[in-house]
């Protein structure tokens, strides 16, 4: 059996890898094949693309890489139209995946798009399109299926992922240990994963930082950089805010920095529900460009009250969010120093998440695997 994959960043790499394993328990001499990230390549799939090639966001942003990724995706379609794979699984990265997904299903290859698209989010029109482009949706939120159920689209919930790796119970003093931070207040910092985001976010983070500092002496922040190219940037932003002391900056193991702290102040994204599936009190904040958050707010793209993935899954919202102007570093400091002063408030968020882990843990690898296979046998 072979079956052609196209992954997106990073979190799209280690989703793609648990699928691959879960189907090689399943077909030994399975072949996989596409557009793979380190880990993709670690489980065995043949690496046409690296995955980072996608990696483009926002409205805007990604209009210099179209010519490029436009014939990225030519050259799959011609490729897999000379030799099918059994079932091709595009995982995430939809404004790619999905009409890559149309143009290999329409040659006759079976399609799977794993991850919905936020289209219950902002661009709901899109559910148009995965209905043309995908033969089945893997998703990894429960209210999506009832979504996709009621536009008569095929669906699977599968689970998240993350929940299925996060611990049941977090350490905290193990993880302060192996840091080094001691047993006083820590706060974890994540101001993001990409550049731009830290660009727009890293410094108000910083000042939010040396406010806290002032109010709380012995106050320690860890931050895990997300990736090397980063480190010299929040480098650059703790020193300006004179704030870098107060810092241990780790490479990556965002887990240990959000298991080791009291409070996580982060970029609202996928670390979001990471730190709630954690069962940790989190502040989410978030910038986008001007001009795509112009755009976004003009065309009135956004359908949401909340923008935090936690938010949306929980009966009443846990995470105070900071969008665009609001996120300020006196408004994050402060909500940063509620939670510290509140640790009742810290422990009934803590409970709450950790129903939220029970709801979402799954097996989510295992689930999809015996979906795709399901498609491919039918």
């Amino acid at each position: 059996m072979k079956i052609g994959l196209v992954a997106g960043e990073s979190s799209g790499d280690l989703l793609a890898a648990g699928l691959i394993r879960a189907l090689r328990e399943r077909v030994a001499d399975a072949s996989f094949e596409g557009v793979a990230g380190p880990a993709m390549v670690a489980a065995g799939c043949e690496q046409w693309e690296p995955a980072e090639s996608l990696a483009v966001m926002g409205l805007v942003e990604p209009l210099a890489h179209i010519p490029r990724l436009l014939r990225l995706r030519k050259a799959l379609v011609e490729r897999w139209q000379v030799s099918p794979p059994d079932v091709f699984v595009g995982i995430d990265a939809p404004d790619f995946n999905l009409g890559l997904e149309k143009k290999l299903r329409k040659s006759g290859i079976k399609t799977v798009h794993y991850v919905s698209p936020s289209v219950w989010a902002w661009r709901p029109g899109r559910i148009q399109t995965v209905r043309e482009a995908a033969d089945r949706v893997l998703c990894i939120l429960p209210f999506e299926k009832v979504l996709y159920d009621e536009h008569g689209i095929d669906a699977v919930f599968v689970g998240h992922p993350k929940a299925d790796s996060t611990p049941a119970v977090a350490d905290s003093l193990a993880a302060r240990e192996k840091l080094g931070v001691g047993t006083g207040e820590v706060v974890a910092v994540l101001p993001g994963s990409r550049r731009g985001e830290v660009a727009r976010l890293g410094a108000i983070f910083a000042d939010a930082a040396k406010r806290l500092a002032a109010a709380r002496p012995g106050i320690q922040f860890v931050t895990p950089v997300a990736t090397p190219a980063l480190r010299a940037l929040i480098e650059q932003q703790l020193e300006d805010a004179g704030i870098a002391k107060h810092f241990l900056l780790t490479d990556g193991d965002s887990e240990t920095a959000m298991i080791a702290a009291d409070v996580v102040l982060l970029a609202s994204g996928t670390a979001a529900l990471e730190s709630a599936l954690l069962g940790k009190a989190t502040i989410a904040a978030y910038r986008l460009a001007p001009m795509t958050y112009a755009i976004a707010k003009g065309l009135r793209l956004v359908k949401l009250q909340y923008y935090t993935l936690p938010n949306l899954l929980t009966e009443t919202p846990l995470v105070p969010e900071f969008i665009q102007q609001d996120a300020q570093p006196s408004a994050l400091a402060a909500a940063v120093n509620g939670m510290l002063d509140d640790p009742e408030r810290r422990r009934f968020i803590s409970g709450e998440f950790a129903k939220l882990r029970s709801e979402l843990a799954l097996g989510a690898d295992q689930r999809a695997a015996e979906s795709v296979l399901g498609l491919a046998q039918s």
